[in-house]
């Protein structure tokens, strides 16, 4: 049964596909929230590490002008207890299997955000001849750690912290990749960011760090689109590059003047860059 999205507030709808509907997708391990909005070629859309198929409003709507844009609540997200059941990556990509399986998906397109750039690239690697094109923002081949990620996990998973501690809003700026304006969109990605548990968060940010596949990108078939945000603090050159080089058919496009959200503040881009991937190109680096 499928309803309005009559949850969101005002300062978060206006983020959103306006077409969009939801429904409830009954899984082997858990009931997942999807989304729908738009007509065209199907385009799944996995979400990021925070903030649920919520934060990929401004997305969903780009997209859904021309494709028949998917996204769906990831395991855990809306049931924290769902952590009392240990699962990894790899049951993350059999999930999205089930789900492709259960909408009767041949081949579509599978966009992967941030931590949902994670998923869809494993899901790639074991399935390469699933789906029909791979885009990802966000991500690299490999899990780097760093004094963010390390302060990250270690504040998620021992403290309690209130939707305006500053060091929370410090640190979306650097997701921003610029001091942001407490504007509308801070408070849209703050406020759908905490719609995500702690622990959760604090789960998947363990998951990250088993994250390596270098040695398994000449597995991917599919064509391929790598975008990253000129300011994306959480993702390196050293790790970007053999993400493009190890996929067959890549292409690498830079965003200027992007953060790790580019996202949720520059959407019509992705879109835009993913428009143009349809057409050959000269070279595998774009900027």
């Amino acid at each position: 049964m499928k309803a309005t999205l009559s949850w969101m507030d005002a300062s978060s709808r206006k983020y959103l596909a306006t077409t969009s509907s939801s429904t409830f997708v009954h899984l082997g391990q858990y009931t997942a929230e999807l989304h729908e909005a738009g007509d065209g070629s199907p385009t799944v859309m996995i979400p990021g590490l925070a903030g649920g198929v919520g934060l990929l409003g401004p997305l969903a709507r780009a997209v859904a002008g021309s494709s028949r844009a998917y996204s769906y609540q990831l395991r855990g997200e809306s049931d924290c207890f769902t952590l009392r059941y240990p699962f990894d990556l790899d049951d993350l990509v059999d999930d999205l299997a089930e789900l492709l399986d259960t909408l009767r998906l041949e081949s579509p397109t599978i966009m992967g955000l941030s931590f949902g750039g994670i998923i869809a690239l494993k899901f790639a690697i074991r399935y390469p001849y699933r789906l029909g094109r791979l885009v990802v923002q966000g991500v690299g081949a490999r899990f780097e750690p760093g004094l963010i990620h390390q302060i990250a996990r270690t504040v998620l998973s021992r403290f309690p912290l209130p939707a305006d501690n500053p060091f929370v809003n410090q640190f979306f700026n650097l997701l921003f990749g610029c001091r942001q304006k407490q504007d509308s969109l801070f408070e849209f990605v703050t406020r759908q960011v905490w719609q995500t548990d702690q622990s959760v968060m604090a789960h998947r940010f363990r998951l990250i760090e088993q994250f390596e596949i270098e040695d398994q990108l000449h597995r991917i078939k599919a064509p391929t689109l790598i975008m990253s945000g000129d300011r994306d603090v959480l993702v390196s050159q050293s790790s970007l590059r053999p993400l493009v080089e190890g996929i067959a058919n890549a292409q690498f496009v830079r965003l200027p003047n992007c953060g790790h959200l580019a996202f949720v503040t520059r959407p019509e881009a992705i879109v835009k860059h993913l428009a143009e991937a349809m057409a050959p190109v000269a070279s595998k680096w774009s900027d």
